[in-house]
């Protein structure tokens, strides 16, 4: 820390400062708790930041607060604003960092201004002002409200009451030791990995030890966010850990409770259930980020059913019914838990399904009268991010540059609807192996192909990506089921793993703002309705001996290692956003 006699000298400073470096400007008259300045100048998400009498910059917004500094020494003399030429003049008194705060937002460089709640930052100019501030500091308890503020503010009944109590305090024992979020993700995921290989034992003690680390696993879940809060270790790093582990976590230990109840003494068959499992919760989740994306940045976003769901937040319990009614994590990583120490795996598959369908039905129909109620614009961001959900490959943008859907504001999800069921009932009831399940599959790529031909502006265009990631997952889980080949439906497992985790990874993508992966991946991988005919087509002409198997092995490895490699690729770059799952429940 240096100190500037004024902003000529705090210029001065700032220049002498490697362009790679973040900075910071403090006034020195400045009253405040320590986390406050944390808040306002350690957080690594934002280009520039800002609490009163303090401001931070970092190495891609220097320019812009240089520029600023330098207005402020030609200021200074007179007594004026720092504003870029031609604004409003800003009348009223501020100290350099905040003048120069105004001045970046002025040019165009955001500056977060962070809730600092019942903290304290200020430049007093009078003694009685900065005996008040003083008294506002001690006042407060700055460590009490960095434990509370390191726990999400939205969060689920089982992790608000029965973790985050204890949770927030190992966050804070792992910060002390220089322990990293990223260090405590993967911890995480190891014990996670062990739960799940205690499970495959197939034995009482197994499933005893299996859940009591599930739920360790779910305690560190929850201990990585929050010392990530705790201590503001934001990483782009952290971001996918955070992003991918649970998932990676959940669908690790379904296998291993698959594995488990086929080594048990009834030697129990449940991997259709575990696949099923898989399925219902990916395709739980593509249905709120569908929702989500448009209607990030719709127009006139309001509707009845909107408004009476805030009208019950304004009721406590009814708060804590609807967010235990979707099963969250916790809720469900409890029961999980709970359930594979105490009774057998189908048993847990059974609970499972059943929770997660009723969950899916109470969220899908809100979301539906939400959107039918609604009087929504929807904006050409969100028309593209629910194409780039879509996932659709070579074949159907082919259908989709040579045809147009009919017009009218349901076409899309109907068309995409008709798809699946057709795709669906043919994997179901067509005689296995025969050629009549490959052309649903070509019917499939014509109608997705049409469903996507125009922008996914209308009322109910976010369920398009849903339908679609159903009919996929339920085509290969159907198949592979009738397959009747040894090991046919875990490779099938497999090749759900790694297609949703593609899925997964394009959604937070675009959550962070820089768009869905490339579309080289997409083609290579072959989109949606290619892998479904792929698949198909491996049933139709490997119906004999273990080839069905076999081909479902290597389709699932070619697409997990291209997916990995430009997954991993792109969030260790530069360019990969921080994101986070704040208020995420699920």
């Amino acid at each position: 820390m240096t100190a500037a006699a004024d902003a000529s000298g705090a210029a001065e400073l700032l220049a002498a400062v490697p362009a790679s470096q973040r900075v910071a400007l403090v006034d020195p008259r400045f009253v405040g708790h320590v986390h406050a300045l944390r808040l306002g100048l350690t957080d690594p998400r934002f280009a520039a930041a800002s609490v009163p009498g303090a401001l931070t910059a970092q190495p891609e917004a220097r320019p812009a607060l240089l520029r600023a500094l330098r207005r402020a020494v030609a200021a200074v003399g007179t007594g004026g604003p720092v504003a870029p030429p031609g604004d409003e003049p800003v009348t009223e008194d501020r100290t350099v960092p905040d003048r120069l705060a105004v001045a970046l937002d002025a040019e165009g460089t955001a500056v977060q201004r962070p809730e600092l709640g019942s903290l304290t930052a200020a430049v007093p100019t009078a003694p009685e002002e900065r005996t008040a501030a003083r008294a506002a500091v001690a006042a407060v308890d700055d460590e009490a409200v960095r434990l509370r503020s390191a726990v999400k503010a939205h969060d689920g009944f089982f992790t608000t009451y029965f973790i985050s109590p204890y949770s927030r305090y190992i966050a804070r024992w792992c910060a002390r030791r220089g322990l990293t979020p990223n260090q405590v993700t993967t911890a995480s995921l190891i014990t996670a990995l062990v739960a799940a290989g205690s499970a495959a034992t197939g034995t009482r003690g197994g499933y005893v030890a299996a859940g009591v680390l599930l739920l360790l696993s779910f305690v560190l879940d929850c201990t990585d966010g929050q010392l990530a809060r705790y201590s503001l270790q934001y990483s782009t790093m952290g971001a996918w850990l955070d992003a991918t582990f649970d998932r990676a976590k959940e669908y690790a230990y379904y296998a291993g409770l698959a594995l488990g109840a086929a080594r048990g003494g009834g030697g129990d068959d449940v991997w259709v259930l575990a696949l099923g499992a898989m399925v219902l919760q990916a395709c739980r989740h593509v249905v709120d980020f569908s929702f989500n994306e448009a209607n990030h940045d719709a127009v006139s976003n309001t509707s009845p059913t909107a408004a009476l769901s805030d009208k019950l937040d304004s009721v406590g319990w009814t708060v804590w019914l609807r967010r235990m009614i979707v099963l969250p994590i916790g809720e469900r990583w409890a029961m999980i838990a709970v359930l594979t120490a105490v009774t057998t795996p189908r048993i847990v598959f059974y609970a499972l399904l059943v929770g997660c369908a009723l969950a899916a039905c109470y969220t899908t129909a809100g979301r539906l009268l939400r959107s039918l109620t609604r009087k929504a614009q929807r904006t050409d961001r969100a028309a593209g991010a629910l194409a780039d959900l879509a996932d659709s490959g070579p074949l159907a943008q082919a259908v989709a540059a040579v045809l147009r859907r009919p017009g009218g504001g349901f076409t899309a999800p109907f068309l995409a609807f008709v798809g699946a069921l057709v795709m669906v009932a043919a994997a179901l009831f067509a005689p296995y192996g025969g050629w009549l399940t490959v052309g649903a599959a070509a019917v499939y790529a014509v109608l997705s192909g049409l469903a996507v031909s125009r922008p996914l502006k209308g009322a109910l265009d976010w369920l398009v990506p849903p339908v679609f990631r159903a009919a996929e997952y339920c085509t290969i889980l159907v198949l592979a089921a009738r397959s009747d080949v040894p090991h046919a439906v875990p490779a099938a497992f497999g090749l759900v793993s790694a297609v949703a985790y593609h899925h997964y990874d394009t959604v937070y993508r675009i959550r962070g703002g820089t768009g869905a992966p490339p579309r080289w991946l997409v083609r290579t991988i072959g989109g949606h309705e290619g892998r479904t005919l792929v698949v198909a087509v491996l049933a139709a002409v490997l119906t004999h001996g273990s080839g069905f198997t076999t081909a479902l092995t290597a389709l699932a490895a070619a697409v997990a290692l291209v997916v990995l490699v430009e997954s991993i690729r792109f969030w260790v770059s530069s360019s990969a956003p921080a994101v986070h799952d704040e208020g995420e429940l699920a």
